[in-house]
């Protein structure tokens, strides 16, 4: 049953978080590799801490690897390359993190041939799923980019920020962030921001001017300069009339911020999975996107999914959707399709469900090789998917975020 009114949360992590930092070089490498060769089979973990960057995983693609499974000449240094440009365009040039002093080691290594062999196409035997799993797709009407408002303004509150750091805008700014944006929903819809939390790195002296006894000690009229900055930063993104006198604000409880990024904190590749997605107001099954090629349905699948259930919506079939698919590794076809629309539709779920499991009606088929096809995941799209979200995107020309084009919305409504 629909609550009247409640309160929701979700959290966003900038660029610069150690995470981030280390999803971005993962996806670094992936776009090398498809570069290279749009088959290309990449498995790519990264650890990042004070002043070095970790790879490990599998890989296999024309141009990096030959047949006898040894690195190309050059290759190597081309990764390191792609390392270190990916750290140095986010901006970290700090005395626990640089991209040009850091130490990289690179432990990658050929896919497994048992793992090839249930995934690639051969004879009669379509390509199969890259691994198992459960993946999911969401979308709702309560933004224009039929994302959860939480998450949509937790993204764009830090995007902004990034982006004046970058233009100079904004001096006293560095790389690693975090928001999160608490909004009171209405009979679904959301009309108020109760609390807004903001955590930023910053430049010496732009802590909080508590007095003595171990607190921050900042200058006042630098912390003045940064709180009326990330004050204005948040009624430019927020709808008017979300913020009040009654809105909790929390900037840098903490303090101080200086030490950031993978000095202050180890970062992981695949750890912020709820921020890479739906913030919480939908399921997740769990698998990670970031440096894993389009084979893997725990990527293709869940963008699948997502443009599945925004063409849902936007069509006006329901004003809220969850897909489901499930996959076994080696295998073409899903094995199980499962449609949810929130008691919000204008059709039925279970038609719905028919409609996609037909590619005759959808248009294509819900294998990975279909999903490639209709979306597009052959080719170097991946590093700008890591920081800020990979849905609720706009789709460029390049190809990227293929996954949020509304192609499908007059096909579902002729089969609907």
């Amino acid at each position: 049953m629909t609550r009247n009114e409640f309160l929701f949360t979700s959290e966003s992590v900038s660029e610069g978080h150690p995470d981030k930092v280390a999803d971005q070089i993962s996806d670094a490498v992936v776009d090398l590799f498809l570069a290279k060769d749009p088959e290309a089979r990449v498995a790519c973990e990264t650890l990042t801490t004070t002043n070095r960057v970790v790879l490990a995983g599998e890989v296999r693609g024309r141009g990096m690897i030959d047949s006898d499974g040894n690195w190309e000449p050059g290759a190597q240094e081309e990764i390191q390359r792609a390392v270190r440009e990916t750290v140095r365009r986010i901006g970290y040039e700090q005395a626990g993190f640089h991209w040009r002093n850091l130490t990289f080691e690179n432990y990658l290594h050929p896919q497994s041939t048992d793992i090839a062999q249930g995934v690639d196409a051969s004879g009669n035997k379509d390509e199969g799923a890259g691994d198992q799993g459960i993946m999911f797709g969401y979308a709702t009407d309560e933004t224009p980019d039929f994302m959860p408002a939480t998450l949509y303004y937790a993204h764009r509150i830090l995007a902004r920020m990034a982006a004046d750091r970058h233009s100079g805008a904004a001096p006293f700014l560095e790389p690693d962030a975090k928001s999160q944006v608490t909004l009171r929903y209405e009979k679904e819809t959301p009309v108020a921001a109760t609390a807004i939390v903001v955590s930023t790195q910053h430049k010496p002296d732009y802590c909080t001017p508590w007095a003595k006894d171990g607190e921050s000690g900042g200058d006042a009229a630098k912390y003045a300069e940064l709180r009326t900055y990330v004050m204005g930063v948040l009624k430019d993104v927020l709808p008017a009339g979300f913020l009040s006198d009654e809105t909790v604000i929390h900037l840098n409880p903490t303090g101080k911020f200086e030490i950031g990024g993978p000095d202050g904190d180890a970062g992981v590749t695949g750890r912020k999975i709820i921020v890479d997605t739906y913030g919480g107001a939908a399921p997740h099954g769990g698998g990670a996107f970031s440096g894993k090629d389009p084979t893997k349905v725990d990527r293709s699948a869940a963008y699948v999914c997502r443009y599945l259930a925004k063409n849902i919506v936007a069509a006006g079939l329901a004003r809220r959707c969850t897909i489901q698919l499930s996959y076994a590794i080696g295998v073409a076809a899903p094995l199980s399709i499962h449609v949810d629309l929130h008691g919000t539709g204008t059709v039925d779920a279970a038609a719905v469900e028919a409609v996609l499991a037909d590619p005759a009606k959808l248009g294509f088929a819900l294998t990975p090789r279909g999903i490639r096809v209709q979306l597009g995941l052959n080719r170097p799209i991946y590093q700008r998917t890591a920081a800020y979200g990979h849905f609720g995107r706009t789709p460029d020309a390049e190809g990227g975020f293929g996954w949020e084009r509304l192609d499908l919305v007059d096909r579902l409504r002729a089969a609907l």
